[in-house]
């Protein structure tokens, strides 16, 4: 088998699909969860997608980067993923399921090389990621990273 095991995430946000999509594409929302990193995405297949903000230096700087294969709003977001300038490239899809009173987030994010040093932060980072979002969808405010 080549490449990482996928990473695979599955929660549930008490908020209907229209809004958990604007939360993960929204830029007050990726500023909130991303420490105030700029979110700029072009969603159209084909399109730019980054996270933008201040590096250690504190020149701007790209902290993820990506182009968008498929945007379905408020059901479908596939993008490739590369982390800082690396030229290495895994996929994300994110998929919204409607449910009675929630709606049911799917994270895949797979077709990682072995190699790709991205791999283990990535795979630490999701769940934060996706619980201080959860918890601004649903309160409206979240909580710092560590």
């Amino acid at each position: 088998m080549a490449g990482q095991p996928p990473l695979h995430y599955v929660f549930y946000f008490a908020a209907s699909p229209e809004k958990v999509w604007e939360g993960f594409v929204s830029t007050e929302s990726n500023r909130a969860i991303f420490s105030g990193a700029d979110f700029l995405a072009d969603l159209k297949p084909g399109g730019l997608l980054q996270w933008v903000g201040p590096g250690p230096d504190g020149e701007r700087t790209v902290y993820v980067q990506g182009e968008v294969l498929k945007a379905e709003p408020p059901r479908l977001l596939q993008y490739t993923y590369s982390f800082g300038q690396s030229q290495m490239k895994s996929r994300v899809t994110i998929e919204l399921v409607p449910e009675t009173e929630a709606t049911q987030v799917t994270v895949m994010h797979d077709s990682w090389a072995d190699n790709d040093p991205a791999y283990a932060p990535t795979a630490s980072g999701w769940p934060r990621v996706l619980s201080r979002l959860k918890t601004l969808i649903e309160t409206g405010k979240t909580f710092k990273p560590h």
